[in-house]
């Protein structure tokens, strides 16, 4: 934590400070600050929003038994992937009441926590969900429509997460259109006020819906929750009556761009200010506040100075570490984050720290500074699914017990939900962070178009080698009496020298005069053989 943060006792969290927002270049990017410390980026193309929070009216188009999992065509490119676990059992044909009115759904008592409609053509009816019991194909059919809600964007090769369990949030709560359910966030722990605001939204709430009380709505009034779901349930009819207008695949609500989504998710009166680079945004984000949290107005500020806003709190310096395979620690110890396709492995190493006392001691403390730091980096990196954590070995339990414990707590600032498994004897700690969105490398970054993401190359020697054996083949074809061969510069000048004696012995064996030509603009295994 930054000298200049600020603790919550209460939470057991750092309270954030400041909250930056720059639009410029086409990209919209939100900063959350601890003190002097970038705790949370995001980043998002103005031209290409996330899709978490959407629905859609899809049309199944693949019902995979042995996985128990659907493809759902949503009008993306790739088709999204809807699981058995993410899809709720009828328990009605239809919807009662009249589509358009204020009717409430007549839900199972059994039901899950959110369950969801499931819109056919227009004259057909709109079905019900509640938790799935039976096969994916009792439940799906190929050609069937269905509503559902994006969970997880597409990430890499994957198509977006889909589920049919709704929630839809508002500055207060998040509804659940179809379940009869209150819950109240984890991190108001008062005692009290969780009873109190539980029985008010349990009070206000539609008879079959349901809605989770959210952090920010600690210390709010019976009506500005009320005012909150009353706007949501709305919002959810008026969704309901476009799925029987529609025709599958078709978007029918789609969630706030990042800058208001964060303003809405994140803005409290804890925060001291937040800060707009851009007069447009300024003005949109005022709007926002002004009508849905009038108590957080006097923190929006027009940032005017001379000097880039991220540049200005080191945010820029935040991200340039953020994307870096290497971070150093104060101590000297370096940790190693490398991402594959399964997994995200954390190395640490003592790097330049020797210490000053004897090795067990050295290796504790490069651990338990890593432990932090490997939180923090998780956190703003904002790095998801399984990750393995190889700290450095030591020998006593109570060493390894600590580290292991300064992690855990250290993860408790995370909003993300995390899991993470006791330490091995050997340091390896394996955890699973909830991912939802790309992680911030995989949105600054792109995949090496030179080692295509591997992360290494062939050696200049293998690839003057693979040229040889080009040669042979070429002079193998027919007659040539010039066989010319481009490569990069540094494999051709290996080819002029080192294997100078093996270019002479083809040109003996074939005949052929072979010309070795470089070019600096071939990639290092680029290689063009040819005869005339």
């Amino acid at each position: 934590m930054s000298e200049g943060a600020t603790w919550d006792f209460d939470t057991g969290c750092v309270v954030p400070d400041t909250l930056l927002v720059s639009s410029s270049r086409g990209v919209n990017r939100v900063a959350i600050l601890d003190g002097d410390s970038t705790v949370e980026l995001y980043v998002e193309p103005q031209h290409h929003k996330g899709l978490v929070g959407n629905l859609y009216l899809g049309r199944v188009v693949r019902v995979l038994p042995g996985m128990q999992s659907a493809f759902v065509d949503i009008g993306l490119v790739r088709t999204a992937f809807l699981h058995v676990s993410d899809v709720l059992r009828p328990v009605s044909d239809e919807l009662p009441g009249d589509m358009n009115g204020h009717d409430e759904v007549a839900m199972d008592p059994g039901a899950a926590d959110v369950p969801q409609n499931d819109s056919a053509t227009d004259s057909e009816p709109v079905t019900i969900f509640r938790s799935a019991g039976p096969s994916i194909d009792e439940l799906l059919k190929e050609g069937q429509e269905i509503l559902v809600q994006v969970a997880k964007d597409p990430i890499g090769t994957k198509g977006a997460r889909l589920t049919t369990h709704i929630s839809l949030p508002g500055r207060n709560v998040v509804f659940l259109p179809t379940v009869d359910h209150v819950g109240v966030s984890r991190r108001i722990e008062d005692a009290q006020e969780r009873e109190r605001l539980r029985k008010i939204a349990q009070d206000v709430k539609p008879a079959s819906a349901g809605v989770i009380v959210r952090t920010v709505a600690e210390g709010r009034d019976t009506d500005e929750l009320r005012e909150d779901i009353d706007m949501l349930k709305s919002q959810w009819d008026y969704m309901l009556t476009g799925c029987h207008s529609a025709t599958a695949p078709a978007l029918i609500h789609e969630d706030l761009d990042l800058v208001l989504r964060c303003i809405r998710d994140e803005l409290s009166t804890r925060y001291q200010r937040v800060l707009i680079d851009d007069p447009v945004q300024f003005e949109r984000v005022g709007g926002f506040v002004k009508r849905y949290m009038p108590r957080c107005e006097h923190l929006i500020e027009l940032y005017e100075g001379s000097e880039p806003l991220f540049e200005r709190f080191g945010v820029d310096l935040e991200i340039a570490r953020a994307i870096d395979r290497k971070v150093w620690l104060k101590s000297g110890g370096t940790i190693v984050i490398d991402r594959t396709e399964a997994l995200t492995s954390i190395d640490v190493n003592t790097g330049r720290y020797t210490g000053k006392s004897d090795l067990e001691e050295t290796v504790f403390k490069i651990n338990m500074e890593a432990a932090k730091e490997i939180a923090y980096q998780i956190r703003l990196r904002n790095i998801g699914g399984i990750i393995i954590i190889d700290f450095i070995d030591m020998e006593l339990p109570e060493h390894r017990e600590r580290v292991y414990r300064a992690l855990v707590e250290s993860l408790k600032a995370d909003k993300a939900r995390t899991n993470v498994l006791p330490m091995s004897p050997i340091g390896l700690v394996e955890m699973t962070r909830k991912r939802v969105r790309e992680s911030l490398g995989q949105q600054l970054t792109e995949r090496c178009f030179y080692c295509e993401g591997k992360g290494y190359l062939k050696s200049t020697a293998l690839v003057a080698d693979d040229a040889i054996a080009r040669i042979r083949k070429v002079a193998a074809f027919a007659q040539y009496s010039i066989i010319h061969v481009t490569a990069n510069a540094r494999v051709a000048e290996l080819l002029w020298v080192e294997r100078r004696d093996r270019i002479a012995e083809l040109e003996r064996a074939t005949g052929a005069t072979i010309l070795v030509k470089s070019d600096d603009v071939f990639h290092l295994e680029q290689l063009e053989v040819f005869g005339k």
